[in-house]
């Protein structure tokens, strides 16, 4: 009777552990270089930092000189040395000056594969088909790098009243529908992705893009 019962007991366990084991999460995404490099600029940086002045003493009273922030331009040139669709969403939210948060760079990666799909998201340089400095009103002009595509998307972005609830939900990295729906009320496309019905919420496969389109 006592080895039945600790049989019992033995099988308990085993089952009960077995059933923690299949409720465990799912693992984290692992970041990417970039991202971590970015991560610790923006930490070593602080919330309030607007980067370095150095004051010259002496004689030239008064003259200061205004920089960027070194780990500010260290990141941007880590960054700026990607090759995926993962890589260049980081790079459009940091060169927008938008966190790089897990739900802002999905969102980014779901608008990139509406726009162009996802295993050729690099065509013509303009993943987002932005008509901002790329000669094409529509959307179908081009870009001589993706590096010059980002810092396209950023003042587009910005620089267009229109586009004031994506780059709010962007700024304070809100639930993935929230800046879905502000892109789809938008002009950034003039199907409005049929208000969010030629939207794919699956998850976007990681693809780089071919040698020489980062610059």
């Amino acid at each position: 009777m006592v080895r039945t019962a600790l049989s019992v007991i033995a099988g308990a366990t085993v089952v009960g552990f077995a059933a923690l084991t299949a409720l465990a999460p799912p693992p984290l995404p692992v970041e990417s270089p970039f991202e971590q490099e970015i991560e610790a600029a923006q930490a070593a940086a602080g919330p309030d930092s607007v980067g370095q002045t150095f004051t010259v003493p002496g004689g030239a009273a008064g003259a200061s000189v205004a920089r960027d922030s070194y780990d500010a331009v260290s990141g941007l040139q880590n960054l700026s040395k990607g090759s995926t669709n993962r890589d260049w969403a980081v790079l459009v939210l940091y060169m927008a000056g938008f966190p790089t948060s897990e739900s802002n760079i999905t969102v980014m990666m779901r608008w990139m594969r509406q726009e162009n799909g996802p295993d050729d998201w690099w065509l013509r340089n303009n993943p987002l088909n932005n008509g901002w400095g790329s000669g094409g009103g529509s959307g179908l002009g081009s870009y001589d790098t993706l590096v010059t595509a980002a810092a396209n998307v950023g003042n587009a972005l910005h620089g267009n009243p229109g586009y004031s609830a994506i780059v709010a939900g962007f700024s304070s990295s809100a639930p993935t529908g929230q800046i879905e729906a502000a892109i789809w009320a938008s002009p950034w496309a003039t199907s409005h992705y049929g208000n969010g019905s030629h939207w794919s919420q699956s998850p976007v496969p990681v693809y780089a893009s071919p040698p020489g389109t980062w610059g």
